[in-house]
C-alpha cells in the first residue's frame, strides 16, 4: 500500500472469524461456548485525521464482527442498510470514550448440527433442530442456553476459566432468570434460520428436513 501510494487513503482492518481451542478445556479446534473460540483480535488502522487522537488506543468494550461492515460504510460516508445487526466503530476511532448506548454484552450462536452427519444427534439424543446453543456474555457472567439440554452459567469474576457451572445453584437463580430473559429478547430480534439446515459438502449442498419440537 505504501509503495503504491495508497497507505494514507486506506482503512486497514485485521481480524479473524473465530479463535481456536488449543488444548483449552482439553479441546481442539473451534467449538462451543468458551472464550477461546470467540474472543478474537480486531485491529483497525484509520488513516483519517479524525482518528489521530486514538492511535494505539485499546477498546475494552464488547465489539463483534457484525460491526465491521457498518464501520467501513461509516468511514466512506455511506448509509448502513437497516438489515445490518452491527454498529459502526467510528466513535471509538475518533474518541477514547464509548457511545452512551453501546452494547454491554456480547451474543453468539453455535450450531453443532450437521445435515450431512447425524453423529451429534445420535450421541446426544437430539433432533437436527435441537443441536444449537445461544450465548450471552458480559463482564460478570456467561449464560449458555441449549435448545434441548440443561443451561450453563459461569461466574466470570470468580471463575474466569469457566470450569464451574452455576446454573443449578440456588444462589444464582435470579441471575439465570435475568440472563435467560435478556437472551430471549435478543434472540427474538435475530430469528432468521433460512439456511440453517443446509451444509456445503464436496458433493454439493446437502439439505435435510427436521421436525420442530
Amino acid at each position: 500500500l505504501k509503495e503504491t501510494g495508497r497507505w494514507d487513503n486506506t482503512l486497514v482492518i485485521f481480524t479473524s472469524d473465530h479463535g481456536e481451542q488449543m488444548g483449552d478445556h482439553w479441546l481442539l479446534g473451534k467449538c462451543g461456548y468458551f472464550d477461546a473460540s470467540y474472543h478474537i483480535p480486531l485491529i483497525i488502522r484509520d488513516p483519517r485525521r479524525a482518528a489521530d487522537g486514538t492511535r494505539g488506543h485499546t477498546v475494552d468494550r464488547f465489539t463483534e464482527n457484525v460491526d465491521i461492515m457498518p464501520t467501513m460504510l461509516d468511514v466512506i460516508g455511506a448509509e448502513t442498510p437497516v438489515q445490518c445487526d452491527g454498529a459502526s466503530l467510528v466513535p471509538f476511532l475518533e474518541s477514547e470514550g464509548a457511545p452512551a448506548n453501546w452494547r454491554r454484552e456480547a451474543h453468539w450462536e453455535f450450531d453443532f448440527r450437521d445435515p450431512a452427519d447425524d453423529s451429534a444427534e445420535k450421541r446426544l439424543g437430539l433432533t437436527l433442530h435441537q443441536c444449537t446453543m445461544n450465548v450471552i456474555r458480559d463482564e460478570k457472567f456467561k449464560y449458555v442456553h441449549f435448545t434441548k439440554l440443561p443451561p450453563l452459567l459461569f461466574d466470570l469474576e470468580k471463575d474466569p476459566g469457566e470450569f464451574v457451572n452455576r446454573a443449578n445453584d440456588p444462589a444464582y437463580l435470579a441471575v439465570v432468570l435475568d440472563y435467560a430473559q435478556k437472551l430471549l429478547s435478543w434472540r427474538m430480534n435475530h430469528d432468521e434460520q433460512t439456511l440453517t439446515h443446509i451444509a456445503l459438502t464436496d458433493e454439493g449442498p446437502v439439505a435435510r428436513p427436521s421436525p420442530r419440537h
